[in-house]
């Protein structure tokens, strides 16, 4: 069975039988300069900027395949409680961060 993650904290059907701990999965990408050269122009025609949402998407799952692998290295079978965080780095706000966190969890 694949691991549950969810922002919730239970899951319903299921018992917690132990909580293994607060497990996090971090991810730091660098927005390079095509992405910025086409997102400008996104701004300055309008629309949506793809190359930075493919970024936003790509690092999301990023992050949380490294909390899912820290919560089984745990022996965990969910994460709940779980919250996401973005965040723009660097000096020239080039650098997207997103932080992920919940409680491992064993299930009956």
């Amino acid at each position: 069975m694949d691991m549950i993650i969810t922002t919730t904290n239970s899951i319903e059907g299921r018992q917690i039988q132990d909580y293994l701990g607060v497990v996090f999965g971090e991810m730091i990408s660098g927005i390079d300069f095509v992405r910025d050269f086409t997102a400008g122009l996104t701004n300055f025609f309008g629309g949506r900027s793809n190359s930075y949402e493919e970024e936003l998407v790509d690092t999301r799952k990023t992050a949380l395949r490294e909390l899912e692998e820290r919560a089984a290295r745990l022996g965990a079978d969910a994460v709940v409680g779980v919250k996401m965080d973005y965040e723009v780095l660097g000096s020239d706000n080039g650098m997207l961060m997103v932080t992920v966190s919940g409680t491992a969890v064993t299930l009956k």
